[in-house]
């Protein structure tokens, strides 16, 4: 355990280094007034990595492998409703305990009073928990899945019509923070239960997808959830509060604050999953005990995680966007924020170990023809894009759908084009790009970009619809990033299919001109010694 935990504190540490280099060319371009400030923003980057790596390790010991076994056990179940029971419940609870969630509706809650964060995280778990369900029933039901996703997102658009606006960019970064570490192995087991058990081709290639499609259900919670709120707060929202992520506590009080808020994500599951590893699996004692075990790194990692975000690590992101479009700077400065957006969620993508998963799935399943450095360097792009659109967005005040629309068009029209396989990891990944260190650091520093923008305005503009919107980006560009990929990838194929036929029609010319060839000899032949 303790050389695990040092190999993945070397391998945290190694992949934020594009992220580190980038902070200390912008820190160098705007320089903190305060040499404790620089002390806070170390110890918080400290927290961050140690608190990360400790939580990895306890979900390889714990989370993990419960998700496997509760995935797995389906094969002994064979009645549907059951498994939709259990896999809405696992798929709540898995994306309650979500880091990235979590400091999303921190942020949130900070800005908007009516928002409370618990309820937040609750909401759009149990929106995960319905598509986990959805996305179960189509693979039982063997339903096309380009059909399912086309369906999806006209409903979203339409559900949109009806919400408020200061709720649209949080319903789609809702969905981006609610797939990571914690609820897409869960996601994943169950959907691989379900095709050995369930499934009419019982092939792994069908619970492909499950992720791309359960990330829709905390997308319609959330603009529900703004509906509800709205129509039971008279028809109008309460106003904000200024944005702030810079704590005057010291760590040990963030510590202390957070042990309550960090249980409520991570207890929950275990608690649901105690009477399921003892009563159905009967697994031993002392297996039992080590997966039990395995539960107090993941709530520590997780704590010192949330509280290093919260006493410094936050605060560089949010200081970053408050100095390039601050009014002491010249009017064009704040137009760099665009290269340091792109530059950021590029550095941010290639720092992501998922990203590196799904590269190495996707070089498998392509048999090489599409190599993982292609996948990573791919997704960097679109994502260092996303990143450079959300922040255009906010210079410009223009509306999030004005982006979203678009885009979204584009991925489902894409779909046409897109062999089945990649559809499914074009939507999956979408889930795997926006985690807990775009949450950390590239929301606090939109969020306060929007409140300069609105400051500069005299305050009359929206930060939760003008500032949210950087992990909804991050969520659909790989839509087409993928997808592109997956149309080339289809093109080569035809091609040298069609290399292949013309070689094989070239070498049955050639025998067939070569077996006349040697007739017509051998009749000469024949002729000769019949003269003869």
């Amino acid at each position: 355990m303790k050389t695990k935990f040092f190999q993945t504190v070397k391998e945290t540490f190694y992949s934020s280094l594009p992220l580190v280099a980038i902070i200390v060319i912008c820190l160098l371009i705007t320089p903190l007034p305060s040499g404790s400030d620089y002390v806070k923003i170390i110890a918080g980057y400290g927290c961050v990595v140690l608190g990360q790596a400790m939580f990895l390790v306890g979900l390889e010991t714990s989370i993990l492998p419960i998700g496997r076994m509760v995935g797995g056990s389906f094969a002994k179940y064979n009645k549907l409703f059951f498994v939709l029971s259990f896999g809405f419940v696992f798929g709540l609870l898995a994306t309650v305990a979500e880091p990235a969630l979590s400091v999303l509706a921190k942020q949130i809650g900070g800005i908007m009073p009516l928002v409370n964060s618990t309820l937040f995280i609750w909401i759009t778990g149990t929106g995960i928990g319905i598509g986990v369900a959805i996305a179960l029933v189509r693979i039982v039901k063997n339903i096309n899945i380009k059909l399912v996703f086309a369906i999806l997102y006209l409903s979203v658009f339409l559900l949109v019509i009806f919400s408020p606006k200061e709720f649209i960019a949080l319903a789609f970064d809702g969905s981006g923070a609610t797939t990571g570490d914690v609820s897409v192995p869960f996601i994943l087991a169950l959907g691989l239960g379900i095709s050995a058990t369930f499934s009419k081709s019982k092939t792994n290639d069908d619970s492909l997808g499950i992720i791309g499609i359960s990330s829709v259900g905390p997308i319609v919670a959330v603009l529900i959830y703004g509906i509800i709120a709205k129509a039971s707060n008279g028809g109008t929202l309460p106003p904000e509060h200024a944005y702030n992520m810079i704590s005057e506590k010291g760590l040990g009080d963030i510590v202390l604050g957070n042990l309550a808020d960090v249980a409520l994500a991570v207890l929950p599951i275990i608690f649901i999953s105690i009477p399921f590893l003892l009563a159905f699996l009967k697994l031993p004692k002392r297996t039992f005990l080590t997966l039990m075990f395995g539960v107090i790194p993941v709530y520590v990692g997780l704590l010192i995680f949330l509280s290093g975000i919260d006493f410094g690590f936050g605060f560089v992101g949010q200081y970053i966007g408050q100095m390039f479009v601050s009014p002491s700077r010249p009017e064009n400065f704040k137009w760099l924020l665009l290269l340091v957006g792109f530059i950021l969620g590029a550095a941010i993508t290639v720092s992501e170990p998922a990203v590196t998963v799904l590269g190495d799935q996707i070089e498998e399943l392509t048999n090489g023809h599409i190599k993982k450095l292609t996948i990573r360097l791919t997704l960097a792009i679109g994502i260092g894009f996303a990143s450079l659109l959300s922040i255009l967005k906010i210079l410009t005040e223009v509306n999030i759908l004005w982006f979203l629309v678009p885009l979204y068009a584009i991925s489902l029209v894409m779909m046409i084009f897109t062999p089945k396989l990649f559809v499914e990891l074009a939507f999956d990944s979408g889930g795997v790009t926006g985690g807990a260190l775009t949450s950390a650091f590239l929301t606090p520093l939109t969020l306060s970009i929007a409140q300069a923008v609105a400051e500069a305005r005299g305050g009359v503009l929206s930060i939760l619809t003008n500032g949210f919107g950087i992990i909804s980006f991050i969520s659909v560009t790989p839509l087409i990033a993928i997808q592109a990929l997956g149309i080339i990838y289809n093109i080569r194929l035809k091609l040298a299919a069609k290399t292949a036929k013309e070689t094989v029609e070239d070498l049955e010319r050639f025998v067939a001109e070569a077996q006349a060839a040697y007739r017509k000899q051998n009749s000469k032949e024949s002729e000769g010694l019949g003269h003869a």
